[in-house]
């Protein structure tokens, strides 16, 4: 057996359904598209919440809440005790990243002062809270805003 002696196994081409080429075909009068309603017409486009006039289901649920999806801004938020853990004596966003501790540089990245640092550190960031400037300047450390 050779390449160009191959064909497909039986059953698996089937011939096109070309519809509305008369009765005699099979698939003339309505084509196959049944005898009336929108779908039956040329040029009939559904829109993807459409249930055929029934009430969509995005309008039959109730609203509730408050979205600020287009306002959200996303923070990447590291604790004084990860940045003690790193034991540099100088922390941006660079260091950080290449620690693994956050991902993206263009993201704004806040302090927070959960767990405890003992080592002097000058951190550069975006933003801090109000406990993660106290525990890096009572550990002799600078909270720089960048």
């Amino acid at each position: 057996m050779d390449l160009g002696n191959l064909n497909p196994a039986k059953g698996t081409k089937l011939n096109r359904k070309r519809i509305g080429r008369g009765n005699a075909s099979g698939h003339g009068r309505t084509a196959g598209k049944g005898s009336d309603g929108a779908r039956s017409r040329s040029g009939f486009k559904s829109k993807i919440h459409y249930e055929g006039g029934q009430t969509p289901l995005m309008r039959r649920l109730p609203k509730r809440g408050f979205s600020n999806y287009p306002f959200k801004k996303e923070v990447q938020i590291v604790n004084v005790d990860r940045i003690a853990g790193l034991k540099l004596e100088k922390v941006d966003v660079n260091t950080l990243i290449e620690n693994g501790i956050i991902k993206k540089a263009h993201q704004v990245v806040k302090i927070l002062g959960n767990g405890s640092i003992d080592i002097a550190v000058e951190v550069t960031a975006d933003m801090f809270s109000s406990s993660a400037i106290e525990k890096i300047e009572k550990a002799g450390g600078k909270a720089i805003f960048s």
